[in-house]
C-alpha cells in the first residue's frame, strides 16, 4: 500500500509539472513572452492559433512570396511548427492563400488597411540613414506607411503600417553593416502584442526591443 502511494505520489507530481509547464507555455502565447512571434495575416489571436493549428504546413506551401516559415522549439514548446513570418525571405502581399488553405480556421479574415498583422520599427543603430543615407524601405513601402524626416531618417506612421514586411524585406543593413554583428536590419517588423509594450516605432538599438 505503501509502494502504491509512493507510485501515485510520483505520478500526481510528474502531472503537476507537466500542466505547470502547460500553463506557462499557455501564458507566454497569451503576451508574456518577450519573443512574440509575427503571424500570418488573420493569425494574430496566438490563443486560437496555439488551439486550431494542426501544424499542417498548407499555409507555409503555397505561399508564394515565401515569407511563411515555421516556429521552432526556442519560440516556445507549444509553438514549436506552427507559422511564423520571416521578412528575410520575402514580404506578405496579403493575397490570402494561407487562409484558403487552412483546413481548421487557425487563420482567419483580414483586412490589410484595417487589421494589424505586426508593426515595423526603425533600429537607428542598424538603419543605413543614420550614418550614410538611404531611402529604400520610404520607396518601397505599398501602404506609404513610411516617410522620411528632415534629417532623411525613416519615420513609421503606425496607423497606417500593418506589418506586411516589404521594409524589413528591401533593408540593406544586412549588407552595409554586418561588422557590427547580429542580424536584424534597420527596420523590423514586431508582432502587434511586442509593439504594444514598446510603444515607438524608433529604437537605439536592439537591447530596447527586449526591454
Amino acid at each position: 500500500m505503501a509502494a502504491y502511494t509512493r507510485r501515485a505520489f510520483a505520478g500526481f507530481c510528474g502531472a503537476a509539472a507537466v500542466f505547470a509547464a502547460f500553463g506557462g507555455a499557455v501564458k507566454a502565447a497569451d503576451g508574456a513572452s518577450e519573443t512574440a512571434l509575427v503571424r500570418p495575416p488573420g493569425a494574430q489571436d496566438e490563443l486560437h492559433l496555439l488551439a486550431s493549428c494542426v501544424k499542417c504546413d498548407r499555409c507555409r506551401s503555397v505561399c508564394h512570396t515565401g515569407v511563411i516559415g515555421v516556429a521552432e522549439v526556442g519560440d516556445g514548446f507549444l509553438r514549436a511548427r506552427t507559422p511564423k513570418l520571416n521578412f528575410h525571405r520575402g514580404s506578405c502581399d496579403f493575397c490570402g492563400d494561407c487562409q484558403r488553405v487552412c483546413p481548421t480556421g487557425a487563420i482567419g479574415a483580414f483586412d490589410p488597411e484595417a487589421d494589424k498583422m505586426g508593426m515595423a520599427v526603425v533600429q537607428k543603430d542598424r538603419c543605413v540613414a543614420y550614418y550614410q543615407g538611404c531611402v529604400e524601405c520610404q520607396k518601397a513601402c505599398p501602404f506609404e506607411a513610411i516617410a522620411l524626416d528632415g534629417d532623411g531618417h525613416p519615420v513609421v506612421d503606425a496607423d497606417r503600417c500593418n506589418g506586411c514586411g516589404v521594409c524589413e524585406d528591401v533593408c540593406p543593413a544586412l549588407v552595409y553593416r554586418s561588422f557590427s554583428g547580429g542580424t536584424r536590419r534597420g527596420i523590423v517588423v514586431v508582432s502587434p502584442s511586442a509593439y504594444a509594450r514598446l510603444g515607438k516605432t524608433v529604437v537605439e538599438d536592439e537591447s530596447e526591443m527586449s526591454a
